[in-house]
C-alpha cells in the first residue's frame, strides 16, 4: 500500500533540482500513504515527474523501490496496491519464456514483467488485487493510469491550467494535486450538489472543476501529442451482473454454499499474504466474522482481531464481536471510546478525506484503524458483503413498498402524498402517541417517516424510488447555489430501463456508487491516514462474478438476509453469535449536535458566514439547523452534509496558502 502522484507537462521543466523540490512537496502531502521511503523519477525532456511514497508491505528491502523501472528501461511504475496471485503471474510468466532475472520479490517487479510481455490491458485482466498505478512508456512516451475492478484504491487527474502552460496531474489524493502551482482549485459546485445529495461525490467528479476521478475497472492513456484522456473499461460491474444473471448457478443452495467456502477462502488466503504484521477488523457482524474464520482456520497461530465499542446504547457491538473472537480463538483487542475522543477526530476530517466526504461513521472507522495500526500495518475488512448478498434491509423494505405503490395510477399516489404532507410533521407525531412508546427509540419519529413516504409516491420507476430513498437534500439545487447536478448513475435512462429485477437493481446502483464512492473511500481515507493499509476479500472479483450468478432466492431466504453468507459462517461460528438484528457503525451525531458539537456548528452554519461564502442558500439550512435544535426534527444526516463541507471549506483555504513550492 503506497501514494503517488505526478505530471506532464508541456513547458520546460526547468532545472532538475527544481522538478525535484516540486516532487518532494506533492510526495510529502501522502506521507502517510508511504512512511517508508520515498522515490522520484523524472524525464525533463518529456515534461514527465513522479513521485512514490512507500508502505512497505512484500519484500521490505530497497527492490521494492519505486518509481521502478522495467527490464531494459522502456517502462516506470508507480503502483499503489497489492496484486494477491502474483507468485503465480511469475510461475506463468516462466511458463511462457518470460521469465525475468528477478531482484526481489515484490508484486510491483511482477506487474512490470507482465506488462512487458503480455501488454498493460492483458496483464491487468490477469491480476487478482486492488491497485491504482501510473505507467510511463518512456519509448512511446504515453502515460498509461488504472485502478482496481472495484474501485478500492484512489486515483485522481485532470489537466490545469491554459495552453502552452496546460499540465496534466495525477495522483492517490487531492492534496498532492493542490501542491503544483498550476492547480486552480476552483469548486465544482454541482459536484457539491452532488454531495447534499449523496453524503459523497461520485466518480468521476470530484470537488474541483477539471479534475475527475478514474472509475473502477477503468484505464486511461495520454500523451502530450494527444492530450484528450481515452479512458475505456477493461472490467465492469453492470456487464458482470447482467452476464451473472443471465448465467445463474443452477446447482443447489448447498452446493452454492460450499462454492462460495471455498472461494472465499482462496480470497482470504491469498490476502493473508505480507511480511508484516496482519489482523482484522471485526465488528461481530456477518461479513466481518466470515473474514475473521476463514483467517484463522487456514493460520497457525491466533489472528490479531480489533474493535472498538461505545458506551451509547444503540452504537455498540464490541460485545458481539468479543464473543465470536473468544469463539474462534483470535488475539482480540477492543478500546471503548468516549464521545470526547470520538468528538476530537472531527477537526482532522477535512484534510483526512481531502475533498467534502459526509458519511458520519467515517469517525469510528478512523478510530479504529488508529487503534489496530498501534499492533499490525495490514488488516483484513469484512466490506462488500452487503451490496453482493442483499445485506441492507433497505432492498427488502424499498421492494415491498414499491411493489405496493406501482399498482396505483401516478395521480392517485400523487394525491395520496398531498394529503399526507398537508400534515404536519408534529401532527402525525401526535396522531401516532399511542403507539410511539412501543417502538424501538430509531422509529418514534413517525412524522418524520410519513413524509419521506409522500416524497417517495411520485416516481415513476425502481431506481427512481430507490435514489429518493437513500437521498439527503432530494432538491440540491435549493440548498447549493447554481448546484446544477450532472449526470450520473441515477440519471441515466439506460440504468433505469436495465433488465433487472428492483431488488437487484438496488443492489448494482450501490456496488457502483455507494461502495467504491462512501463506503471504500470511507475506509482508504481512515486507515491510510493512519499508514494501516486494508484488504477487502469479499471484492476478490472472482468471488463478485459467482456472487451476481447467483439466484436471488439463495441471497435472501425466508426473509432472512445475506442467507448463503450466513451458511458459510455457520461452518465455523454458532448461529446464536450472529443471529440478531443488524446494527450500524455510527456515532450519535444527532444529539452531540444539540450538545457538545452545537457551538462548533453554529458558527459554521451562521447566516452571515453563508452568504459571504456564495455557495450555499442559508434559509432552508437554518430552519433545518433550528428544527434540530429544538428536538423538532431530526436533520442529522443533513446538517452534517452542510457542516462537512462548510468545515472542508474553511480548510481549503489554509491549505492554498501553504502549497507554494520554495
Amino acid at each position: 500500500m503506497c501514494g503517488f502522484a505526478g505530471f506532464l507537462s508541456r513547458t520546460d521543466m526547468g532545472a532538475t533540482d527544481v522538478a525535484g523540490r516540486l516532487l518532494n512537496a506533492m510526495g510529502n502531502t501522502i506521507a502517510h500513504r508511504g512512511p517508508d521511503s520515498e522515490g522520484i523519477w523524472s524525464d525533463r525532456e518529456a515534461g514527465l515527474g513522479m513521485v512514490h511514497r512507500r508502505l512497505a508491505i512484500l519484500d521490505l528491502s530497497s527492490a521494492g523501490h519505486q518509481p521502478m523501472l522495467s527490464q531494459g528501461g522502456r517502462y516506470v511504475l508507480a503502483f499503489n496496491g497489492e496484486i494477491y496471485n502474483h507468485p503465480r503471474l511469475r510461475a506463468e510468466l516462466a511458463a511462457d519464456g518470460h521469465a525475468a532475472a528477478w531482484r526481489g520479490h515484490s508484486d510491483t517487479e511482477t506487474l512490470l514483467a507482465a506488462f512487458l510481455a503480455w501488454g498493460i490491458e492483458a496483464a491487468l485482466k490477469r491480476c487478482i488485487g486492488m491497485f491504482a498505478i501510473a505507467l510511463w512508456d518512456r519509448r512511446e512516451r504515453v502515460l498509461t493510469l488504472a485502478r482496481d475492478r472495484m474501485g478500492e484504491k484512489p486515483l485522481y487527474f485532470g489537466w490545469q491550467g491554459e495552453g502552452q502552460k496546460a499540465v496534466f496531474l495525477f495522483g492517490s489524493e487531492l492534496k498532492a494535486l493542490k501542491k503544483h502551482p498550476a492547480f486552480t482549485a476552483a469548486i465544482d459546485r454541482g459536484a457539491l450538489a452532488l454531495l447534499m445529495r449523496h453524503n459523497y461525490i461520485p466518480a468521476p467528479y470530484s470537488i474541483y472543476q477539471g479534475i475527475a476521478k478514474l472509475e473502477p475497472g477503468s484505464l486511461l492513456s495520454l500523451s502530450l501529442a494527444n492530450p484528450e484522456p481515452h479512458i475505456w473499461k477493461y472490467w465492469d460491474t453492470a456487464a458482470i451482473a447482467h452476464a451473472g444473471l443471465a448465467n445463474r448457478f443452477t446447482g443447489s443452495a448447498e452446493q452454492a454454499v460450499d462454492e462460495l467456502d471455498q472461494l472465499a477462502r482462496d480470497a482470504v488466503r491469498q490476502q493473508m499474504m505480507a511480511d508484516v504484521p496482519l489482523g482484522a477488523f471485526l465488528s461481530g457482524g456477518i461479513d466481518s466474522s466470515v473474514v475473521v474464520a476463514l483467517m484463522q482456520s487456514q493460520s497457525t497461530r491466533p489472528v490479531k482481531t480489533f474493535t472498538i465499542g461505545f458506551n451509547e446504547d444503540g452504537y455498540n457491538e464490541a460485545v458481539h464481536a468479543k464473543a465470536v473472537a473468544r469463539h474462534l480463538g483470535t488475539e482480540h483487542t477492543e478500546l471503548y471510546i468516549t464521545p470526547e475522543q470520538a468528538m476530537a477526530v472531527i477537526p482532522q476530517l477535512p484534510s483526512l478525506y481531502d475533498e467534502p466526504f459526509s458519511d458520519s461513521s467515517q469517525i469510528p472507522t478512523f478510530l479504529v484503524s488508529k487503534m489496530t495500526r498501534q499492533h499490525v500495518t495490514v488488516s483484513l475488512s469484512g466490506d462488500a458483503g452487503d451490496e453482493l448478498f442483499g445485506g441492507y434491509s433497505r432492498y427488502t423494505q424499498a421492494t415491498r413498498v414499491w411493489r405496493i405503490l406501482e399498482r396505483f395510477p401516478a395521480g392517485v399516489r400523487s394525491g395520496l402524498a398531498h394529503l399526507i404532507l398537508s400534515i404536519s410533521v408534529n401532527n402525525w407525531n401526535r396522531l401516532a402517541s399511542p403507539a410511539r412508546a412501543f417502538l424501538p427509540a430509531r422509529k418514534r419519529n413517525v412524522g418524520d417517516k410519513a413524509h419521506k413516504l409522500a416524497e417517495l409516491l411520485n416516481h415513476s420507476n425502481s431506481l427512481s424510488f430507490y435514489r429518493r430513498l437513500i437521498t439527503h437534500w432530494p432538491s440540491p439545487e435549493l440548498v447549493v447555489i447554481g448546484g446544477e447536478e450532472p449526470a450520473n448513475y441515477f440519471t441515466s435512462l439506460e440504468n433505469a430501463r436495465g433488465a433487472v429485477g428492483n431488488f437487484e437493481s438496488m443492489m448494482l446502483a450501490d456496488s457502483q456508487t455507494y461502495l467504491p464512492d462512501d463506503i471504500l473511500v470511507k475506509v482508504d481515507r481512515a486507515a491510510m491516514g493512519v499508514s494501516l493499509e486494508t484488504r477487502v476479500p469479499l471484492l476478490d472479483h472472482r468471488l463478485v462474478e459467482f456472487a451476481w450468478r447467483l439466484p436471488l432466492s439463495i441471497k435472501v431466504r425466508d426473509g432472512q438476509s445475506k442467507w448463503v453468507l450466513r451458511q458459510v459462517l455457520y461452518k465455523y461460528v454458532p448461529r446464536a453469535l450472529i443471529e440478531r438484528p443488524k446494527m450500524g457503525f455510527g456515532v450519535p451525531i444527532d444529539s452531540w449536535l444539540r450538545g457538545p458539537l452545537r457551538d462548533w456548528a453554529e458558527s459554521l452554519l451562521d447566516e452571515s458566514r453563508l452568504r459571504q461564502e456564495g455557495f450555499l442558500y442559508p434559509a432552508l439550512i437554518r430552519q433545518k439547523w433550528a428544527e434540530h435544535l429544538s428536538g423538532q426534527r431530526n436533520w442529522q444526516y443533513h446538517l452534517w452534509d452542510v457542516l462537512m463541507f462548510q468545515a472542508w471549506l474553511e480548510r481549503q483555504s489554509h491549505s492554498l496558502s501553504e502549497r507554494s513550492v520554495e
